[in-house]
């Protein structure tokens, strides 16, 4: 087996039909390029063992940014040469500006845009994300990260943070050895999408400004819907205005 296979994952009904959107702007992109897709409900967290499942219980992103990993390395076992990550909630709208690079990994890019909670004026945080991920074979960085991810869960005690194995591991090594990193494959976080339906504002000139390189696909923060930051109809809109392909980072 040769080639590039493309792996999503979610539990099937998908919460929000607007994820059916994201889930199809990644199947057409994978299909454009030639590269095999697979699409994995509950089945992903199989290879886990049941005392892991016990321990994440009560933060199951854990469990599943774990699962993703032996996916990964499995098809890359399987004989693939390149394996690739997408969440469901990873929208990729301009297609034909999404590249790979040449490294043999890369993680996403997230310049994630708050409030200052003292101020309340726009503050930037650049960091490194896991919605979207590659590793193409012969790469060590897999390996490192899978071993080390399941040591942290064996060896941690009380409750995890729901970054736990992603972005607060990940931007911890990328700030010691700066990983490859694919910058069109940026994270929206809700004040962006807000000002992006509004037309302008703040927190999206502060994320321009912090990006290094245009975004052509983004993680659009579904966990998020749970706290109300963003409703399902704001992130439908925002993707049918990113699907246009007027909107430009």
């Amino acid at each position: 087996m040769t080639g590039t296979l493309v792996i999503q994952s979610h539990r099937i009904p998908l919460p929000a039909r607007w994820m059916e959107k994201a889930i199809h702007s990644v199947k057409t992109w994978a299909a454009s390029r030639h590269y095999d897709y697979r699409f994995l409900g509950d089945e992903l967290l199989d290879t886990l063992p049941p005392g892991l499942l016990l321990k994440t219980r009560t933060q199951p992103v854990v469990a599943t940014d774990l699962a993703r990993l032996k996916a990964l390395q499995s098809s890359l076992r399987d004989g693939y040469q390149t394996v690739i990550w997408c969440d469901a909630d990873f929208l990729i709208f301009l297609p034909g500006e999404f590249d790979l690079p040449p490294e043999n990994f890369g993680l996403g890019r997230e310049v994630w845009i708050q409030r200052d909670s003292r101020s309340g004026k726009p503050r930037a945080y650049v960091k490194v994300h896991n919605a979207f991920l590659f590793f193409r074979e012969g790469n060590a960085f897999l390996d490192f990260y899978l071993d080390s991810a399941e040591r942290l869960i064996n060896t941690h005690d009380g409750p995890f943070a729901p970054q736990f194995l992603g972005p607060k591991f990940l931007t911890a090594i990328h700030n010691i050895v700066q990983c490859p990193v694919v910058e069109s494959a940026g994270m929206l976080s809700p004040l962006v999408m807000k000002d992006l339906l509004n037309g302008s504002g703040p927190f999206l000139d502060l994320f321009r400004e912090h990006i290094q390189h245009p975004i052509a696909a983004a993680n659009l923060c579904a966990s998020l819907t749970a706290s109300g930051e963003m409703s399902n109809q704001e992130i439908s809109d925002v993707i049918d205005l990113l699907l246009t392909g007027m909107i430009h980072f």
